[in-house]
């Protein structure tokens, strides 16, 4: 499958086709990806208005043999939005498809188009008094569309699940052009191949999702979140049983914080107020919600204490309002952008069962500390699904550039140590072009199999985002 590179003749073909609004020049803004290690190429940016568009587009491009590159809010971590070498391809970006074409409470369903950015998502929801969960520390300027494509996951994974799970239907173009309009406002359609769940986390590789119809919940009356030191991981998790145990399922978020974060927004002056009065090794900052008069907060503090008394928890901060609810989350929210400033060697978006999350954490110290014992882990995330950001950073005073040459060598030995676990080396943020060679090394030779078939049936000239995936 060779693809051809976008010239400015293919431009005239498409500007004949649409109109001249709809390209526009690919300016660095679109080329660049958050960790700055990568530096993209596209001939122009085509942004369509609507799915016909975005159809005639795909059409030409397959016709001419011209590679897409699909461009949502640019927030993605593993290159899949970055095509850095081969033929110039374009980039589509769904920008100006970003309306929210219906809001329904009764069937608690919402038809969002896939440029909406997922805080007006959120907000779409709230004005109807439901809730839309997914969340995410982009979620100012990710957009639903990649959400879908990367399957994304999020702080409130443990109670609603990923991005998939929040998704009933999509709207589609496959590679030839065909629209597949599968906007269903339905619980059960049993009714051939599910499209939606292929294209669904395939990073833009067999279509673009151009809308998708999302399933909205009752917005908890009663919200509570505590900010609570526990003695080690072992011990947060035995706290996630425990609370599960004394509260049911009320937990939504429950996430994990290495005292390494919070030094490095120490480190480098991002502003937070620590909850707690002393710094601890770990923390978890947990929330739960219920509906009205559930005596929520009285369970919560009862469940608090009797932890304490069982020694899972150390100390501990129940937020007393909106505002300190804010600042625990500010917490949680900051760390990546503390890791940013301090630059990581290599970062890891990792899963491990659940229960093995505290040993994983131990061992990685052992496996790390053999290539440097100077060097700095932070270890944080959604300890209630197995998903650890396990990055690796230098010494206090040096930079990331001075171990380019152990780079590579720190993720193959986190990798490796995930596989032992029986994990995954992409719990969230998907593949892209970063972690190709780990899917071959550490994916199912069988999975593999079906995945290249399903590509070739469905994008026989290999248009769709060139070199990410397989």
């Amino acid at each position: 499958m060779t693809v051809n590179p976008a010239t400015p003749a293919f431009a005239d073909i498409l500007t004949a086709a649409l109109s001249a609004d709809i390209l526009t020049d690919a300016t660095p803004n679109y080329l660049e990806e958050p960790r700055g290690r990568f530096q993209g190429q596209a001939a122009f940016v085509a942004r369509p208005r609507d799915v016909q568009q975005v159809a005639t587009i795909m059409s030409l491009c397959n016709e001419h043999r011209i590679g897409i590159v699909p461009y949502a809010g640019g927030t993605g971590l593993v290159s899949g939005q970055i095509m850095t070498d081969g033929p110039m391809p374009i980039l589509l970006s769904l920008e100006r498809m970003n309306k929210v074409r219906d809001v329904d409470a009764s069937d608690n369903i919402m038809i969002a188009e896939a440029g909406v950015i997922l805080a007006n998502v959120q907000a779409a929801a709230e004005k109807v008094n439901r809730l839309f969960p997914l969340s995410l520390a982009s979620e100012g300027s990710c957009q639903i569309g990649g959400n879908l494509s990367t399957n994304a996951g999020g702080v409130n994974v443990l109670r609603y699940g990923n991005t998939r799970d929040l998704c009933l239907g999509i709207e589609a173009v496959l590679p030839d052009g065909t629209i597949v309009s599968g906007l269903e406002r339905l619980r059960k359609n049993n009714t051939g191949y599910d499209i939606r769940n292929l294209l669904i986390g395939a990073e833009g590789t067999l279509g673009i999702i151009t809308a998708a119809s999302l399933k909205l919940y009752p917005r908890p009356a009663e919200v509570e979140t505590a900010f609570i030191a526990v003695p080690s991981p072992t011990a947060a998790l035995d706290l996630l049983n425990f609370l599960r145990d004394a509260l049911g399922e009320v937990i939504s978020a429950f996430e994990l914080i290495d005292r390494q974060g919070m030094d490095f927004l120490d480190e480098t002056n991002v502003a937070y107020t620590d909850p707690l009065a002393d710094r601890n090794a770990w923390q978890v900052l947990c929330e739960c919600g219920a509906p009205a008069d559930s005596g929520l907060r009285e369970r919560v503090e009862n469940a608090l204490a009797a932890a304490m008394e069982k020694g899972l928890v150390t100390d501990a901060a129940l937020a007393q309002n909106a505002a300190q609810r804010t600042a625990f989350w500010n917490i949680r929210e900051n760390i990546p952008v503390g890791n940013k400033h301090v630059g990581s060697i290599s970062s890891h978006d990792i899963a491990v069962p659940v229960s093995r999350v505290p040993e994983f954490i131990e061992k990685g110290r052992g496996v790390i500390a053999a290539l440097d014992p100077n060097l700095r882990i932070n270890s944080f995330g959604h300890l209630g699904d197995g998903n650890l950001h396990y990055n690796v950073f230098p010494p206090k005073g040096r930079n990331r550039d001075d171990f380019d040459n152990i780079r590579g060598d720190v993720k193959t030995a986190v990798h490796d140590l995930v596989a032992d676990f029986g994990g995954s080396f992409s719990a969230e943020h998907g593949v892209g072009r970063m972690k190709k060679s780990d899917l071959q090394k550490y994916g199912d030779a069988g999975k593999l199999t079906a995945m290249r078939a399903i590509k070739t049936a469905l994008d026989p000239n290999g248009i769709m985002n060139p070199g990410a995936i397989l």
